[in-house]
């Protein structure tokens, strides 16, 4: 399969359906960068240990490299997501299927946004490709189970794993420090969770960049005729790409998400926020590991949640729990309905 950038530049001209995908593809992981990566940073900020404007151009740098460096370490992130569903044999049809997809995810996120629905764009992105796979021609059949199955892992992971290392860091730190200096222990954090917020922001990268860079190398597949990406490797300039424009995306800012994530939630002091980022950094690191996709907004919060609770439950704005829930309940049925429906279309008109 030729995977270098000169093929792919010539195809995207001649290919509308891959120049579609080739957009769409990025331009998620553009809104990503700067929708969902300000959650690594918010703690960062809202403690302020770091001002927003560097915070976020640090977020940037970290998230640009967590894409680069952990693609080329293991990318069984944007394996599972390569392998999860089958488009069939058409490589036209499933290259069509792939675009109808994408765009589903955009109409699913506007009209989520303008009803107020919480979503995931992880969530979104592993609904919309099951959706337009099953309309693709096999049915349930185009789905492959032993990959799909990771999704239900990853929201174990992103919620019990999550609330549990939080808890468990935050209480060891306290116990650490428990006849420390109040003022130098304070000084301390303040430095580490600038490191904790770099680790957060290059997982970020690992984890949401992986899962895009697999449904773009799909692509460039299909557009060599090829119906999979078995034992293709993931050329390094798709790498930059990818992660060039996640950075972009990043170094917008969001200080909305950062204050809702950061202030709304819980109530966090320096060592707090320090054990939170620790902690979700760990937990996407397990899941990026064994090629588990999940939600790293919802790994965050989780953790946020388990650090508020080794303080008292009372800490915990039990609302974003249920926002989390809501999630779950509405992106995968609603996302997936919608990409089934505009995948049909799609073979329809074209």
């Amino acid at each position: 399969m030729d995977v270098t950038f000169e093929y792919f530049f010539q195809q995207i001209f001649s290919s509308p359906a891959l120049l579609i995908t080739s957009l769409l593809t990025l331009g998620v992981i553009f809104v990503n960068g700067w929708t969902d990566a300000p959650n690594a940073i918010a703690t960062c900020i809202t403690t302020r240990c770091m001002r927003p404007r560097p915070a976020i151009l640090m977020s940037a740098v970290f998230n640009f490299l967590g894409v680069l460096i952990m693609t080329k370490i293991n990318a069984s992130v944007a394996s599972t997501i390569s392998n999860m569903v089958d488009f069939g044999n058409d490589t036209s049809t499933a290259l069509l299927a792939l675009s109808a997809a994408l765009f589903s995810i955009v109409v699913y996120s506007t009209a989520a946004s303008y009803f107020g629905i919480p979503t995931s764009e992880s969530h979104s992105l592993i609904a919309g490709l099951t959706g337009a796979a099953i309309a693709s021609g096999k049915g349930l059949a185009a789905v492959n189970g032993s990959e799909w199955i990771k999704v239900i892992y990853g929201l174990v992971l992103s919620l019990i794993l999550g609330f549990a290392i939080g808890y468990a860091v935050c209480r060891l730190v306290v116990i650490i420090c428990r006849r420390m200096n109040r003022q130098k222990t304070n000084r301390f954090f303040s430095y580490a969770q600038i490191l904790g917020a770099a680790c957060m922001s290059f997982m970020h990268g690992a984890q949401d960049g992986q899962k895009f860079i697999g449904v773009l190398f799909l692509g460039i597949a299909f557009s060599n005729g090829e119906t999979s990406v078995a034992g293709a490797i993931i050329p390094v300039w798709l790498m930059i790409l990818c992660s060039a424009v996640m950075g972009l995306g990043t170094s917008v800012g969001g200080e909305k998400i950062i204050r809702s994530v950061g202030m709304d939630m819980v109530k966090l002091e320096k060592y707090q926020g320090f054990s939170a980022d620790m902690a979700a950094s760990l937990c996407l690191l397990l899941s990026s590991v064994f090629g588990i996709p999940v939600s790293t907004t919802h790994t965050k919060t989780s953790a946020i949640m388990g650090v508020g609770a080794s303080k008292r439950l009372s800490s915990i704005n039990f609302s974003v729990v249920r926002e989390m829930m809501l999630t779950w309940v509405f992106t995968f049925p609603g996302c997936g309905i919608i990409s089934f429906l505009m995948t049909k279309l799609f073979l329809a008109i074209f």
